[in-house]
């Protein structure tokens, strides 16, 4: 489900205040690691992710396979840090603008 303008405005401003929920560590994204996104996801819906990447490349390109791994959307990205969105199917916790 893509999100629309106003729903990523609303995580955005959500997300600000989190800490680094998953840390990617020197071996990138590992199997080990998208696991641990995923029940992180599964738990907050909203995550905020850091990737310590070599350049803009390398984190956009580890950025785009935790998202494509996990099902889930892209909210922001600044820096070496991403946000990510996916909503728990049996228990939703975050309830989106239209």
């Amino acid at each position: 489900m893509p999100l629309s303008n106003s729903q990523r405005r609303y995580l955005r401003g959500l997300a600000h205040d989190l800490k680094p929920v998953i840390l990617v560590g020197a071996k990138g994204v590992t199997e080990a690691l998208i696991q641990e996104f995923g029940l992180a996801l599964d738990h907050h819906e909203l995550v905020k992710v850091r990737i310590p990447a070599e350049d803009r490349e390398d984190f956009a390109a580890q950025a785009a396979k935790l998202a494509e791994a996990s099902g889930a959307e892209t909210v922001q990205t600044i820096g070496r840090t991403a946000v990510f969105f996916r909503r728990n199917a049996e228990k939703p916790v975050i309830a989106l603008p239209r």
